[in-house]
């Protein structure tokens, strides 16, 4: 198996939901990402947030976070997850890779209650918990690629 090119400027990444779509941003060079936003997802992601996102930012890779079952098996929201990334790249002309997502949203609601009991968070910070599931998928795909040379 060929070995993938890190991409070059700043990766969007996203955790696909039915109400509401988590929102990261990182680099290859350093490995790292930051939660960003929420954006809202009622009958349709909001496009024009995600346009919004992806004119600020100018990414050159999206990871969208792919749902798949303990078994790792893909689910009915791994197929949902994956025609919103078809449609990021037929809409902006950008390469989509899908990452595992399995326990993120558990990590990042565990990383929650630590920094509540540590005083480091509010219960209203709670309605961040998918864009910190997002900039989770996207370093553990940061992770997942090979070292820069």
């Amino acid at each position: 198996m060929a070995e993938r090119e890190p991409p070059r400027g700043y990766i969007l990444g996203f955790d696909f939901g039915k109400r509401r779509i988590g929102v990261a941003v990182g680099q290859a060079q350093t490995g790292t990402a930051t939660a960003l936003e929420i954006v809202a997802h009622r009958d349709q992601p909001d496009w024009d947030a995600i346009a919004r996102l992806i004119g600020e930012w100018k990414p050159g890779h999206i990871v969208v976070g792919l749902p798949l079952s303990e078994d790792g098996e893909e689910t009915e929201m791994s197929s949902a997850a994956r025609t919103f990334g078809n449609r990021i790249n037929g809409r902006f002309n950008i390469p989509v890779s899908y990452h595992d997502e399995r326990f993120t949203s558990q990590e990042a609601a565990g990383q929650f209650a630590e920094h509540r009991a540590s005083g480091r968070a509010r219960r209203k910070d709670a309605a961040r918990l998918d864009a910190v599931a997002a900039r989770l998928i996207l370093e553990n795909w940061l992770q997942s690629l090979p070292p820069q040379t």
